[in-house]
């Protein structure tokens, strides 16, 4: 029998990538900010103390259940980086300008590497397969994570267009709702649109994500026949 790995395996970037738990994760805690804003008359010291016990608690239960430190308490220090910025200016629609700069940078960053040809979208999958750079040696792959990354792009462009007007109108139960909305599925449709783009990208009979075809070889030239006159 053979041990060569099964071409016809199904994928998906969901399958590859996931993305509901950490979206689901991310929502929790301004979720109970509002919450927390809205019970206490408005305060700010009643959202932040929401928001920081269920980002607490999630931290917690993702610890006991084996996840990685490393992810869990960068998503607590998201919500703490949050929590202050809202308290020193005593608004809190401030709670969401750490969101507001993370899409507009992640934007800024996904639109560069596919400008670079290193489209983040291949970059995080090879990571993910451990192909280091093979995949970029793969020209049909390489044009099919470009295109797929432009979803991603418009991703956090989808997600400034509505937050920026509700942050300028300080109309914070509306920026929760809007971050509950366009997080986990805005990620899921992201994940299915950008995958339905490489799929009509890649040419028929290309092996997948899993398999970068690699470059023909040259052929060596043929040595030159002897200089008569040498």
């Amino acid at each position: 029998m053979s041990s060569a790995p099964d071409r016809n395996q199904p994928e998906s970037l969901t399958g590859l990538l996931g993305g509901r738990r950490g979206a689901i994760d991310a929502t929790l805690p301004p979720v109970g900010f509002g919450i927390g804003w809205w019970i206490s008359g408005h305060s700010v010291w009643g959202g932040v103390i929401a928001a920081l016990l269920i980002g607490i608690g999630v931290a917690g239960w993702r610890l006991g259940r084996g996840h990685r430190p490393r992810s869990v308490l960068v998503g607590l220090l998201a919500v703490c980086l949050a929590a202050i910025i809202a308290l020193r200016t005593g608004r809190a629609s401030d709670f969401f300008l750490l969101q507001l700069v993370s899409n507009a940078a992640s934007a800024l960053a996904w639109t560069v590497s596919i400008a670079v040809r290193w489209p983040l979208l291949g970059v995080v999958v090879g990571v993910m397969l451990r192909q280091r750079g093979r995949w970029r040696r793969d020209p049909a792959l390489l044009r099919a994570y470009g295109r797929g990354s432009w979803v991603w792009v418009g991703q956090y462009v989808l997600r400034l267009a509505v937050f920026i007007p509700l942050y300028l109108a300080d109309q914070v139960l509306a920026l929760v709702t809007a971050r509950a909305a366009l997080t986990w599925p805005l990620v899921a449709a992201c994940l299915a649109g950008s995958w339905w783009v490489i799929r009509r990208s890649l040419p028929a009979g290309h092996p997948g994500l899993r398999h970068p075809l690699e470059p023909a070889p040259v052929p060596a030239a043929p040595p030159g026949k002897p200089d008569a006159t040498g």
